[in-house]
């Protein structure tokens, strides 16, 4: 049997002529931080102290024993970050320059010391630069010219920390005879039952040895022989359960077993999980255009996503915990898709285990993002081996629903002003429109691809038509007002955003002793985006007076911003269902404490943002849109069930006197949207008044004016503290009042974030993590709304 030993202990780093200890996986980075030489590169403005280490070369050591009595003995590599040459005492076993990769050399019989040395990735890329020629993209660094993570040289909202290092586990296999090269499992649902077909390759040291593979599943259990280096298993079960998306059924999950025998000897396993259900992406033509909907065991959905980035620039630190915390976030948000961005990685399995359990569907990009890619050697066969490596190790993930060639790059090769300036060469087409719908369509047939995001689906369309295929919605951030989202209904958002900052808390952690100010030197560091301090005021100015020298005003009001764009367009988008099949948020996550468009600080607190999710992508949802036929209530129903009932529609004035009620039954088919015509003298007139609607426990506020002009009174309501929450009752109109729990405890979380109560209302705000004393001064302090900031 097969006999993999994890090669973790005695590593060493070797700096400035000390041997530092290692911890493998890692990378140098952690390594030179847990020795104390370099300041945590998250804390104040230390990274740019710490830019020397991606310019170095780096060497691990650790000492190498042979095996005793297998045929072979194998040292695995599953990550290597990224340009290495690896060698036992002294003999070169093979150079690597792919991160996305794994790596196998033969040691049989060999010992002494290994050594694995790292090039700088800078040297690594400008060398492949140098022969290649320049091509464009959006920063700078020189990301396109290696296959590495390209996010760890710097985004608009993440730092520039260039690692190197064995960032994932390292291993030694000893095996005799044949061992399983390969195992490709096509999982499929045919009428009530399902399939899978395990492809089968073996490495074999015994040509003449008579093989045979057994496998089982869901209680069938197959054999079958192998023909030199290659088998096939089928196995049929009847009844399966099918597995569905969260928010539309269970996610039963089946062990798969297979067993490579030499007669009755057991060679080699290979054990997974997979879940039967069937995935079709539909891109038919309609009167709209192009669409892009998901179908999942034939129900059409409107995919509640969010975009994920590596949970750390340093992506060894990423355990299976923090994976199963951030993705549980993500579900109890509402959110039911998750796209693995381009210039990212392919996530670890603990990942995909994980969104397997909670019904996350996963779409995952091929890691090219914002630049133009040279498509000669040694770029081109590397590209196609981490395909196929990586389309084989996930395809067993039931989650798994869509493969995307890259993130903005054809959008880039026709607008971003790359095409003439490339005069012909090479960029990345062959890649997203040859090689890997070619390597998908061999190896993982069972789930779509799509060429890119934003694509149209061809060249006959403008790759961001937002009529065709997937959109990209960044001119509202980026120049006008988030109002603006509701100009377009694409067939498919797949990123949009808003920026606001961490929370508080995060922000004394990360900018030790700092005075805080919007320009103060740590936050402007902390700032990565092109004049994003500027687009964060001028999207302020559109609604606020500008909160001049106030630093907490500043920064509620920025998450209000964010909180409120975001839900701007999601309500706008999901009520055009099924015209709009998707959004998908930039972002969920950050890599840092950093100001950016995650939902979820870089320290893992939840920004008001990613509570105002929770409501958007509840199954119902109440929305008050603008039709050319004039104000309607949208009804949107993503439950199965048909959801009916009576509306209370109140017109009020910001005094909470009731100008104007009707109460009118509604009815919205599962899955489906319904609309409610408002009344034309319960529209709003005017800067002192607005519109409610309440149904089935939810509501929906419409204010027709910015807040700025709206003459709100003077925010009035009691305050009572008790273990476990904080209950606020309103004597006046009282908007989106915020509980900023780590004001109160670094530990604490809220349960909710904001909310508008009437006069007379009440909320009770759940608080964990903090243990509650009568301090209703504490409290009060840590309580913002509108009116008390204006």
């Amino acid at each position: 049997m097969l006999e993999a030993t994890p090669l973790t202990e005695g590593w060493v780093l070797h700096h400035e002529g000390a041997a530092l200890p290692a911890v493998v996986p890692g990378c140098v980075h952690t390594d030179l931080l847990a020795a104390g030489v370099i300041p945590d590169p998250f804390l104040g403005r230390a990274e740019a102290e710490v830019a020397w280490v991606g310019r170095r070369e780096w060497v691990y050591e650790t000492e190498l024993r042979a095996g005793a009595g297998p045929e072979q003995s194998d040292l695995v590599f599953e990550g290597l970050d990224t340009a290495a040459e690896i060698r036992l005492d002294g003999r070169l076993l093979g150079r690597t320059r792919n991160m996305h990769r794994s790596y196998r050399f033969d040691v049989t019989g060999l010992a002494g010391r290994l050594s694995v040395r790292f090039a700088s990735a800078y040297t690594e890329a400008e060398a492949v630069r140098g022969r290649l020629g320049e091509r464009p993209a959006a920063y700078a660094e020189p990301y396109p010219y290696l296959r590495k993570m390209a996010c760890s040289f710097g985004w608009d909202w993440g730092p520039t920390l260039v690692t190197a290092g064995i960032w994932r586990p390292v291993r030694l296999e000893h095996w005799s005879t044949a061992r399983l090269a390969r195992v490709r499992p096509l999982v499929t649902v045919h009428g009530g039952g399902g399939v899978v077909e395990l492809r089968v390759d073996v490495e074999r040291t015994r040509v003449e040895a008579g093989l045979s593979v057994e496998a089982t599943v869901g209680g069938v259990r197959v054999r079958a022989g192998v023909d030199g280096t290659s088998g096939t298993v089928r196995l049929e079960v009847p009844d399966v359960r099918l597995w569905w998306p969260r928010g539309y059924g269970e996610q039963p999950l089946y062990d798969v077993e297979l067993t490579l025998l030499h007669g009755d000897e057991v060679l080699d396993g290979w054990r997974r999980r997979v879940g039967f259900r069937d995935v079709v992406l539909d891109t038919s033509a309609d009167a709209h255009g192009t669409g892009f909907t998901l179908v999942v065991n034939g129900e059409r959905l409107f995919a509640r996503g969010v975009n994920w980035i590596p949970d750390d620039v340093f992506p060894s630190r990423v355990t299976r915990e923090r994976y199963r915390t951030r993705l549980r976030q993500a579900a109890d948000a509402g959110v039911d898709l998750v796209r693995v961005w381009g210039g990212g990685i392919y996530e670890s399995a603990e990942f995909y285990d994980a969104c397997d359990e909670l019904g996350l569907l996963v779409w995952q990009d091929f890691p090219f993002a914002c630049a133009a890619y040279p498509e000669e050697q040694p770029l081109r066969g590397e590209v196609e081996a981490e395909a196929r490596e990586n389309v084989v190790r996930l395809m067993p993930h039931p989650s798994l629903v869509l493969w995307n060639g890259n993130n903005e790059n054809l959008w880039g090769f026709r607008d971003w002003g790359w095409e003439p300036g490339l005069a012909g060469e090479s960029w990345g087409e062959g890649y997203y429109l040859g090689v890997l719908p070619r390597v998908v369509a061999e190896l993982d047939p069972t789930r779509p691809y799509t060429a890119g995001s934003p694509w149209s689906g061809s060249w006959e369309h403008h790759p961001n038509d937002p009529a065709h295929g997937t959109h990209h919605s960044w001119e509202v951030w980026n120049r006008t007002d988030y109002a603006d989202y509701l100009r377009d209904v694409p067939r498919f958002v797949a990123e949009f955003g808003w920026q606001a900052p961490p929370a508080y808390a995060t922000l004394r952690r990360a900018l030790p002793g700092e005075e805080l100010a919007p320009d103060s030197p740590g936050m402007l560091h902390h700032q990565k985006a092109d004049d994003g301090n500027g687009k964060l005021a001028r999207g302020l100015a559109r609604r606020f007076a500008l909160p001049d020298g106030d630093f907490d005003r500043w920064h509620y009001l920025t998450q209000v911003v964010q909180a409120r764009a975001v839900a701007a367009g999601i309500e706008h988008w999901r009520s055009h269902w099924p015209v709009c099949a998707g959004t998908v948020v930039w972002q969920l996550n950050d890599c840092w404490p950093v100001t950016s468009w995650a939902a979820i600080d870089g320290d893992g607190r939840e920004k008001p943002l990613y509570h105002e999710l929770r409501r958007l992508y509840a199954d119902r949802l109440l929305t008050l849109q603008p039709r050319p036929r004039g104000l309607v209530l949208a009804l949107v129903n993503q439950a199965a069930g048909v959801w009916s009932g009576r509306v209370r529609l109140r017109r009020m004035s910001v005094d909470g006197t009731v100008l104007g009620e009707e109460e009118v039954a509604f009815r919205a088919a599962g899955r489906a949207v319904g609309e409610v015509p408002v009344a034309r003298e319960l529209v709003p007139d005017g800067a002192k008044e607005f519109l409610v609607a309440d149904a089935g426990g939810l509501r929906a506020v419409r204010f027709p004016v910015a807040d700025r002009d709206i003459p709100y009174p003077r925010p009035e309501f009691d305050v009572a503290v008790a273990p476990g929450g904080v209950t606020v009752t309103a004597h006046t109109l009282v908007r989106d009042l915020l509980l900023q729990a780590d004001r109160l405890h670094p530990d604490a979380r809220a349960d909710r974030g904001l909310v508008t109560l009437l006069p007379g209302e009440r909320v009770t705000i759940g608080v964990r993590g903090w243990d509650a004393v009568a301090d209703t001064d504490a409290v009060r302090a840590a309580l913002y709304c509108v009116q008390s900031v204006r």
